[in-house]
């Protein structure tokens, strides 16, 4: 495993690389996929006007993403997509493999159960307790693994090579970390025309169809990040991915010290810059969306500190004026996930 960059991360930094006409388009595939699914329908996106009253700008909505297929998260939609990609390729598979924080690890669980598979999901020694019992409690096998996101990765590949297993992977240069990126195109695909997009990062692959939905459309993407797991900004700062120290955060699904190879190119030219955010910042988000009536996870409530960050810090003043943030803008922030760790959130909110 390459030794982790000791840093300190900006708190915005601009991608000067960026250069949207690079970027792929989207995949129609996977929206048709997803449209005939049992259950399926767009998420809301729920239009916070106070706010865009408070910050100056002309409208800013949130694309609420805690009920996504039957789950509080939308990792399925990038799970069910590798599945069906995987199968068509190997009719034999038997078992579907998965390192997860928790939410990834939870859909390819209920992808699996859907389909009539073996599930196997390696997570984190410091996964919380809660997201650990909802992967169980799809019918999969729970395996702690005594170390980081990284090691749990590099155990699942290993796992995956079995002749009746794939690895689903969220993260790294396989078929399913593409197909993954590709399954995301449907979340963005739902949303209405919008200026300026605030997306959570972690390894990149949500990021990764962001921007190539920003690209089609001629909007902007910020990506957002713990201060304490910046790997996006690492890798644009140095021009590679960079593996970085993640020493913790409660922003567990971003917990990530590298970018993912198969996100890697997409972001390096969509991604228009990135805000970090402190754990202190996202609670006072989630309190302020519960206050809103949305129950929202720590990584769902990032965008919403990042944007009050973009508005008001001196520190993103010359990110602020590279995306245009003006009385004209029409912001999107990403809610990635609802209350997945419900203790967590019920401690926040206390």
């Amino acid at each position: 495993m390459t030794t982790p960059t000791q840093w300190r991360p900006p708190r915005a930094l601009v991608n000067r690389a960026a250069d949207a006409a690079a970027v792929t388009p989207a995949s129609a595939r996977a929206r048709a996929f997803h449209a005939a699914l049992p259950g399926y329908a767009p998420t809301p996106l729920r239009e916070l006007d106070g706010l865009a009253r408070e910050l100056g700008v002309a409208s800013v909505a949130l694309k609420d993403e805690s009920d996504r297929l039957g789950l509080p998260a939308f990792k399925a939609l990038g799970a069910s997509w590798a599945v069906e990609r995987a199968l068509a390729e190997r009719p034999q598979i038997r078992t579907l493999v998965a390192a997860s924080a928790g939410n990834h690890g939870r859909a390819v669980a209920h992808e699996a159960a859907r389909r009539g598979l073996r599930a196997r999901i390696f997570v984190p020694s410091r996964a919380a307790a809660g997201r650990r019992a909802a992967i169980a409690a799809e019918g999969a096998e729970l395996v702690v693994v005594d170390g980081d996101y990284e090691l749990a990765v590099e155990i699942a590949a290993r796992e995956g090579r079995a002749a009746d297993a794939v690895e689903l992977a969220d993260v790294g240069a396989s078929g399913p970390a593409r197909w993954v990126i590709d399954g995301y195109a449907t979340l963005f695909a739902e949303l209405d025309e919008r200026d300026l997009l605030l997306v959570p990062i972690g390894v990149g692959s949500l990021g990764a169809a962001a921007a190539r939905h920003a690209a089609a459309r001629g909007a902007r993407v910020i990506g957002v990040e713990p201060a304490s797991a910046a790997c996006l900004t690492a890798a644009l700062a140095a021009g590679a991915p960079t593996t970085v120290a993640t020493p913790g955060t409660s922003m567990a699904g971003l917990d990530c010290a590298l970018v993912s190879a198969a996100a890697w190119p997409d972001l390096r030219a969509g991604v228009h810059g990135t805000l970090t955010v402190a754990d202190a910042e996202v609670h006072a988000a989630m309190r302020e969306l519960a206050a809103a009536g949305l129950r929202i996870g720590d990584c769902g409530a990032a965008p919403l500190a990042a944007l009050r960050a973009l508005a008001a810090d001196p520190a993103a003043r010359a990110l602020r004026t590279a995306v245009g943030l003006d009385a004209g803008t029409r912001v999107a922030l990403i809610a990635t996930e609802g209350a997945t760790d419900p203790d967590g959130y019920a401690r926040t909110l206390a």
